[in-house]
């Protein structure tokens, strides 16, 4: 197997190129193998590369309630009353620590990305 880091833009323009190709290779095989490493080295240079913003904690919300089908109501164990929820997701009430536990535990959005101040939020 003879791989090299991703250090520049033809390295992982070739990279994703042999990904292409070793899609369907199994696991445990020589292929499934280098496909493994190849996805790990240019998801490394894509980290450092093409770093990706966290999203506005409200829209995270948002997104995952729709992804759940969620309501409003559905929320209020993890924000309170219903006029909290529609406030938060209205940008009027910023988020609290133990919203943010609650929402992260039971929604399972990721708390760095709670804890990031809205670009929205009223102060």
């Amino acid at each position: 197997m003879d791989i090299k880091p991703i250090r520049t833009k033809t390295d992982y323009k070739a990279a994703l190129k042999d990904i292409e190709g070793l899609m369907t290779a199994r696991a445990n095989t020589q292929e499934g193998e280098r496909l493994d490493v190849l996805v790990t080295l240019v998801e490394a240079y894509e980290r450092k590369h093409f770093p990706m913003e966290l999203p506005d904690p409200i829209e995270a919300i948002r997104f995952r309630m729709e992804s759940l089908g969620l309501k409003p109501k559905d929320l209020q164990p993890m924000i309170g009353g219903l006029n909290r929820v529609y406030e938060v997701l209205n940008y009027t009430r910023p988020l609290t620590l133990s919203m943010i536990r609650r929402l992260h535990d039971g929604l399972g959005i990721p708390a760095e990305c709670l804890i990031k101040p809205s670009q929205r939020q009223v102060a």
